[in-house]
């Protein structure tokens, strides 16, 4: 991987595996791992479903852009909240210095991996259901990918092999 590109971004929807998958990648190429939803909770000292019940959900894609905009990290994976993708500006920044991974699960996997979507602080519209976000988020996770990964029926370990072998097909490395 060149140096200019060290880091590894996640993108994909809640439940596709971002965070748990982040972190195995990140301790089998001995990178940092950082997960923004983690960030933003930290940030504002309280949890993502109560930004989205008290100030609503796009306070909270504001508030998660903010946090994507000032990240500058090197050598690290980034596990990014399923909205990052809604920030044109935030996704452009992560890119200068990362590699975009998309981790591409169909909706019945997701549907059946996570059960509290109602309470896990999506930044969706109250009217929106989940099928209908899962389908406007598509089209901007697969903008942004630069390597996209199945991962459905895989292991996490298969995914990383995944990443890994996207990353090295892409750059050349």
């Amino acid at each position: 991987m060149t140096p200019q590109k060290s880091t590894i971004i996640l993108i994909g929807m809640p439940g596709a595996g971002k965070s748990t998958v982040g972190i195995i990648l990140a301790k089998q190429l001995s990178k940092d791992f950082v997960d923004t939803d983690v960030l933003i909770q930290v940030s504002q000292g309280r949890v993502l479903q109560d930004i989205v019940d008290n100030d609503g959900y796009l306070v909270l894609r504001e508030i998660e852009e903010l946090v994507l905009l000032g990240l500058a990290c090197d050598n690290c994976i980034i596990s990014t909240g399923g909205s990052a993708v809604y920030s044109d500006t935030a996704m452009n920044h992560l890119k200068t210095s990362g590699i975009c991974v998309f981790l591409d699960v169909d909706i019945e996997t997701l549907r059946a991996r996570v059960n509290d979507y109602e309470v896990r602080g999506l930044a969706k519209r109250p009217d929106q259901t989940f099928a209908e976000l899962f389908e406007e988020r598509l089209i901007l996770y697969r903008k942004y990918a630069d390597v996209t990964v199945n991962c459905i029926g895989v292991t996490q370990e298969e995914v990383c092999r995944s990443i890994i072998q996207g990353i090295q097909e892409q750059t050349g490395f």
